[in-house]
């Protein structure tokens, strides 16, 4: 879904993933909601910080793979603000008011990245997070 690049937006976006989450069988007080919900806040609070082009909104993608993987793409119009993969090369200030979104992610995620836009200028942060085995929402697990 494409949502405006405000915090208003990346609100919408957050409780968008939780109720998609929930729907899909991943109820809102549980491990796998609660830990997606925070990666996609933290990569949304980004795209509108880090990310915001005026007159352009980002893009979320939250996917569930076969293989039990939950999957959260965000994608802004921004390309020289690229995040490095990996825990941050500095430590924010105990006091500092920003500097702990990807900190957060890099600790909830198992694992996540940084792609170049497939058509334009800009980037997708993409984070993934591994259902406990034997968890994988919606589907049965297969038959034996």
């Amino acid at each position: 879904m494409r949502f405006t690049s405000t915090p208003r937006g990346a609100r919408l976006a957050r409780r968008l993933v939780s109720h998609r989450l929930d729907a899909w069988g991943h109820p809102y007080a549980s491990p796998a909601n609660e830990t997606v919900t925070l990666i996609a806040a933290e990569l949304t609070a980004n795209a509108v910080r880090h990310g915001h082009v005026p007159g352009r909104d980002f893009h979320l993608s939250l996917i569930e793979a076969e293989d039990g993987i939950l999957r959260v793409e965000v994608t802004d119009t921004r390309a020289e603000r690229r995040p490095v993969a990996g825990p941050p090369a500095q430590t924010p200030a105990p006091d500092g008011e920003s500097g702990r979104g990807l900190l957060l992610v890099d600790a909830l995620a198992d694992d996540w990245g940084v792609l170049p836009r497939p058509t334009g200028p800009g980037k997708t942060v993409w984070a993934e997070y591994v259902l406990p085995r034997g968890r994988t929402g919606h589907r049965s697990p297969p038959e034996k």
